[in-house]
């Protein structure tokens, strides 16, 4: 007769632990009803396409803005007098400072372009459309405040490039009649540099990113699960619509209404979605990681501390900051007096520009739905094609930042400089990526003044005429 064996002690530590998380999860399931509710959320579909995991890719990227940024705080020193020297000495002196350093700017450059791609994606697709207004809305709110932060993240380090850049925005600020030297003042608290770069550390640190923990959860998480994901079209599906519609005869109001498709495909959150949402996490942390690890940016230490009359290091701007930058090489240095008071234009307009182009960006659904007279709602895709105007608009206005952006391709190059008699002669002025002598940087600001008008036409044209050629061969 065989004697039953007292089970090993690591087998009765799993058995209780198995059976206590069970009596917890029946306990809390009896107070508040978690698996009524997450049942169906887990059976949730979502879409299959690749371009739909956009998102995904800039939510992780914020993820690893925010765990690395946190770290870069408890060393940072905001006060003016020691900015430079404290990044400096994350870079140089705390263990593994450089390596979060660029997995800070990285993640931040990855997280804006992630965004651009998923803004492109669901404008050229239409998915901003009916009921889906709001979700677009704070998508655009989204990418106003990222490039505001970033902004004001590249600024931190006190270097000479960074204060250059604060100067500019200085400039800009007291450019403004009337309220420009209260702007000014508000900011900078008194004369440059002032106490500017504690006032964007807090901004940076705790508003903005205060503001983007509510603004992404709620774009990303609660709209988009609450409504069913949009559809991307298929040949056979559309076949099968058309056929439906000649067989019917209803009225074109109805024809359209008929387009909506009645099923949702795709699969499952878990474990379709969650596996394919891991993967994107670990494939968006190794990208970055890899990029902070073999590809050196903002070398602060070799810009040296702020020097006012100091020359400005060499360095690209951010493709996201050229486009201004850019703007403001191209339009023309105009002034008007008036009543005494020297007005320049000339700094109002590339501000003015990008706020124009965020203003129709954020009312672009209501204005589209205003103009087609189209009120349905749509969770098919359409295909570039099946929208010539809208998509040869879109490619009209990423030609014309393009052109802006080309405008801070090309330097001038400095004039030498000599000093009095008995005194040092100044150091050479750094090179430009790409330097050119007066007369060829002045033709090519001419052309360029031209092709921001000519270009974009020529876009928006060829573009719809792409369009509506391979709408006529699918028969559309």
């Amino acid at each position: 007769m065989a004697t039953p064996t007292k089970p090993k002690r690591g087998a009765r530590i799993v058995a209780g632990s198995a059976k206590t998380a069970v009596g917890s999860a029946i306990y809390l399931d009896d107070r508040l009803p978690i698996a009524r509710w997450l049942r169906p959320q887990l059976r949730k579909l979502f879409p299959s396409h690749w371009s739909f995991l956009l998102g995904e890719l800039a939510l992780y990227s914020f993820a690893l803005l925010v765990l690395t940024g946190t770290f870069l705080t408890l060393f940072y020193k905001p006060n003016p007098d020691v900015a430079f020297a404290s990044a400096a000495e994350i870079s140089l002196d705390v263990r593994g400072g450089l390596l979060l350093r660029q997995l800070h700017h990285w993640s931040a450059t990855v997280f804006v372009l992630a965004i651009v791609a998923h803004l492109c994606r669901v404008f050229f697709t239409g998915a901003f459309r009916r009921p889906r207004e709001l979700t677009w809305m704070l998508g655009v709110v989204l990418f106003g405040l990222v490039l505001f932060e970033s902004f004001l993240g590249v600024s931190l380090p006190g270097d000479q490039l960074a204060m250059a850049g604060l100067r500019q925005a200085q400039g800009l600020l007291l450019s403004i009649p009337l309220v420009g030297t209260y702007l000014s003042a508000f900011a900078f608290d008194g004369e440059f540099p002032g106490q500017v770069l504690s006032r964007i550390f807090v901004t940076h640190v705790l508003l903005v990113p205060g503001i983007l923990m509510a603004v992404v959860p709620l774009h990303a998480l609660i709209l988009t699960w609450r409504q069913k994901h949009t559809e991307r079209r298929s040949s056979r599906r559309e076949s099968e619509e058309r056929a439906n519609e000649e067989r019917s005869g209803r009225d074109h109001e109805h024809e359209r209404r008929s387009s909506q498709p009645d099923r949702v495909t795709g699969g499952p959150f878990f474990p379709y979605f969650a596996v394919n949402n891991g993967a994107t996490a670990l494939f968006t942390m190794g990208a970055i990681a890899a990029l902070a690890t073999f590809v050196r940016v903002n070398p602060v230490w070799e810009h040296g501390a702020y020097s006012p009359g100091g020359y400005v290091p060499s360095a690209q701007p951010f493709w996201y900051f050229g486009v201004l930058d850019g703007a403001q090489r191209l339009v023309p240095p105009w002034e008007i007096t008036v009543g005494g008071y020297v007005l320049q234009p000339g700094l109002w307009i590339p501000p003015l520009i990008l706020t124009v182009f965020f203003g129709i960006l954020l009312l672009y659904p209501f204005l589209e739905r205003r103009l087609t007279g189209d009120g349905d709602d749509h969770h098919l895709l359409d295909r570039p094609s099946q929208a010539p105007v809208r998509t040869a608009l879109g490619v009209a206005v990423l030609a014309f930042f393009t052109v802006l952006w080309a405008g801070t391709w090309v330097s001038e190059a400095a004039p030498p400089m000599h000093s009095a008699p008995g005194f040092p002669q100044p150091p050479a002025a750094p090179h430009a990526l790409l330097t050119v002598p007066h007369d060829t940087y002045a033709t090519i600001v001419l052309g360029l003044r031209v092709a921001v008008f000519v270009v974009p036409v020529a876009a928006f044209l060829i573009a719809r005429a792409v369009c509506r050629g391979r709408a006529g061969q699918r028969g559309l």
